[in-house]
């Protein structure tokens, strides 16, 4: 058995780092995808009542225990913010979900339902983005795999690891619209949503973190990919003037 050279070596292991890096790419898409953390932040809700042995920062206190006689008068302790508690919120795609103040758990709500009207289409262009972007990142996976286990002629995988650059870069530019649209929807949100849910305070959460490190590395794919098509275009122009150069001395040259 012939060794390995060291450019099929080198060719091989481009091709192993291009795959490991679409690959996180789709890891990091579907995981981001499907979670609800793009955005985290509080919403100033105004406290509950406090009812029967309630007691706490949770729910505004009486002075008088018996909140039924309506004849007593009844005094508020809290006044301006201290009649208002912090509640946390994260929102997704898909969905938007805030604790509860007196129990545990949260109550969730569809995002789709909080965006306002004018926005809705957009909205839904993300996700068809996103979905595209999904099914693109596999797709390019899948043909990297192939070319790595591909031991047939040298031409047919540049065609792969051409159509599989070509894919991988088509994914990378829907990824980057997709969250640069659900950024503006959640923007328009926030200013225009319902009066219930707007936030006072909020930032971008681990999985918008997670959608932009997928887009990196789905780019870093596609630029190693090129990258390694390129490099055996050149060997091969390079191989080719060689036994030129050496077909043409040994016409001048010819052996007795």
């Amino acid at each position: 058995r012939m060794p390995v050279s060291v450019p099929a070596a080198d060719r091989r292991q481009r091709a192993s780092a291009a795959f490991s890096l679409s690959f996180l790419s789709l890891v990091f898409s579907i995981t981001a995808f499907s979670s609800s953390y793009w955005c985290e932040g509080t919403r100033k809700v105004a406290k509950p009542f406090c009812t029967g042995q309630s007691k706490g920062d949770h729910c505004i206190r009486f002075n008088n225990p018996d909140g039924n006689n309506s004849n007593a008068v009844q005094y508020i302790w809290e006044t301006g913010d201290d009649k208002f508690v912090d509640r946390k919120f994260h929102a997704g795609i898909w969905y938007s979900c805030e604790e509860m103040i007196n129990e545990e758990g949260e109550i969730c709500r569809s995002f789709v339902s909080l965006t306002p009207a004018s926005d809705r289409g957009v909205l839904w262009l993300s996700i068809v983005a996103e979905l595209l972007y999904i099914i693109l990142l596999l797709v390019g996976a899948i043909l990297m795999s192939v070319e790595m286990c591909y031991y047939s002629t040298v031409i047919d995988g540049l065609k792969i690891n051409a159509f599989s650059a070509v894919v991988t870069v088509l994914a990378g530019l829907l990824g980057m619209v997709a969250h640069m649209m659900y950024t503006t929807v959640f923007q328009m949100t926030v200013n225009l949503g319902p009066e219930d849910w707007r936030p006072h305070t909020w930032d971008y959460g681990w999985s918008y973190c997670l959608a932009w490190a997928s887009f990196a590395c789905c780019m870093a794919a596609a630029v190693t990919t090129i990258n390694r098509y390129t490099k055996t275009i050149l060997e091969f122009k390079h191989k080719r003037k060689t036994l030129e150069r050496s077909l043409k001395i040994k016409y001048k040259f010819p052996d007795h």
